[in-house]
C-alpha cells in the first residue's frame, strides 16, 4: 500500500494582514464597482486574517501585461519548487535522514495559475540533480483539486511500480492572476480569498526504503467525480491581459448537494463509514465551502478545525492548500489504524479524495 512519506511546504515573502488587503482593494476599485463598502463585507466575513503574496502590495497598482505576469510566474514557481522540495526531502519532522533528488522516480508538478513549455518540472530538474530517467507528468487546469489529485496520479504510480518514490509538487501564485480593471464580483470575492503558495510531498511505494520509524499515512485508494456541464462554476476567463477569475456563488450549494453521496460511494467500496473518519483533511476552500463539508458529510464537532487555521493563516491557496493541512495532520500524533478523508474541489467542477490510514 503507497505511504506518504514527507511533506513540506513554503510560504511567500510578502505577508499581508487581511484588513490591509481589504484596504488596498478598497483603493483600487473605489467609484468603479457599485456599492464597494458593501461587497467589501466578504474580507471582513471570510474568517481569513493573513496571506502570503509573492510579489509587494506596490505591484498590484500597476498596469501588467500576461507576458510580464506569466515571465515572473516561470522565475517564482522554478524558486519556490526548488525551495519546496528541499524542504520536503530533508524534512526532520518525518524523515530520520535526507532523501536524495537521485532515488526520485517521478515528479508530478501540478499548477493553474500560470503556463509554461517545458513544464516547471523540467526547469527545476535543471538545477537539482534528478536523474535524466525520471518521469514528468505536469497537471494543469485542476485549480483547488490539484494538490488531491496530484496525490492521487502518484498513488496509481506506485500501485504500478511498487519500488517508486514520487514527488507531488504544487505551486500557485494566485496573486499574480490580479486584475485591477475587472470590476466583476468575481474578481472581488476572488481578490478576498486568494494567496499565494507552495508545497510537496513525497509518496513512496510499498517496496521502496525509505528512512523513516514514525507512523505515516497509507493510501487505501483514490477516486475522482466529475459534474457535467459545470464549466461556469470556477475556472478561468482567458483574456488578453491574462487570466479572470470565473467564481460561482453555488459552490456552497453545489458542494452541501453533490460531494456527501459521492463520499459515501467511496467510502462505500472500501467498507468504510463516514463515522470511521478521525482525521478529515479538507481543502479550505473558504468558510461556505468548509461549512457545506460538514453540512454534506455530517461531520463531528472540531473535524475542520485544522483547515479553519489554515484558510486562517494563509488564505485559500488553490492546490498547495490540502498539502498544508496534510502537514499539520503528520505533525500531530496519530494513533495507528485512524483513518482520514483528504478532499478537495476544483474546476470541471470536480472533486478528488484520498483515503487514508494512518500505520
Amino acid at each position: 500500500m503507497p505511504k506518504i512519506a514527507s511533506v513540506g511546504t513554503y510560504k511567500p515573502p510578502y505577508p499581508l494582514a487581511q484588513k490591509n488587503i481589504e484596504q488596498l482593494t478598497k483603493e483600487l476599485f473605489q467609484d468603479k464597482i457599485p456599492r464597494l463598502e458593501r461587497l467589501l463585507k466578504v474580507f471582513e466575513n471570510g474568517q481569513i486574517e493573513n496571506r502570503n503574496f509573492c510579489v509587494p502590495s506596490e505591484w498590484y497598482r500597476e498596469p501588467h501585461t500576461f507576458e510580464d505576469r506569466n515571465d515572473l510566474y516561470i522565475r517564482l514557481a522554478v524558486e519556490y519548487s526548488v525551495n519546496v522540495i528541499r524542504q520536503c526531502l530533508g524534512n526532520q519532522a518525518f524523515l530520520n535522514m535526507p532523501v536524495s533528488t537521485e532515488e526520485i522516480d517521478a515528479i508530478i508538478f501540478v499548477s493553474t495559475t500560470g503556463i509554461s513549455t517545458p513544464s516547471i518540472d523540467a526547469r527545476v530538474m535543471n538545477i537539482l540533480p534528478f536523474s535524466d530517467r525520471t518521469v514528468r507528468l505536469p497537471i494543469w487546469g485542476l485549480g483547488c483539486a490539484g494538490g488531491a489529485a496530484g496525490v492521487s496520479r502518484a498513488y496509481d504510480y506506485c500501485k504500478a511500480h511498487p519500488d517508486a518514490k514520487v514527488l507531488v509538487v504544487c505551486v500557485e501564485l494566485c496573486s499574480l492572476t490580479f486584475q485591477k480593471d475587472d470590476y466583476s464580483k468575481s474578481n472581488l470575492v476572488g481578490t478576498s480569498l486568494f494567496a499565494d503558495g507552495a508545497a510537496c510531498v513525497l509518496v513512496c511505494g510499498d517496496e521502496a526504503v525509505i528512512p523513516q520509524d514514525k507512523p505515516m499515512p497509507y493510501i487505501h485508494g483514490s477516486a475522482s467525480k466529475w459534474m457535467p456541464d459545470s464549466e461556469d462554476v470556477m475556472g478561468w476567463d482567458i483574456k488578453n491581459n491574462g487570466l479572470h477569475v470565473v467564481f460561482s456563488k453555488s459552490i456552497p450549494m453545489i458542494i452541501s448537494k453533490w460531494l456527501g453521496p459521492f463520499i459515501h460511494e467511496f467510502l462505500g467500496e472500501h467498507d468504510i463509514s463516514a463515522e470511521q473518519i478521525d482525521h478529515f483533511v479538507a481543502h479550505p476552500g473558504g468558510k461556505k465551502v468548509l461549512a457545506a463539508y460538514e453540512e454534506a458529510l455530517q461531520l463531528r464537532e472540531g473535524q475542520t478545525n485544522v483547515s479553519r487555521d489554515i484558510l486562517r493563516e494563509n488564505g485559500n491557496m488553490s492546490s498547495p492548500t490540502v498539502l498544508y493541512v496534510l502537514e499539520q495532520f503528520m505533525l500531530q500524533k496519530n494513533e495507528p489504524n485512524t483513518y482520514g478523508l483528504l478532499v478537495a474541489l476544483g474546476p470541471g467542477f470536480s472533486g478528488e479524495a484520498v483515503l487514508l490510514e494512518w500505520r
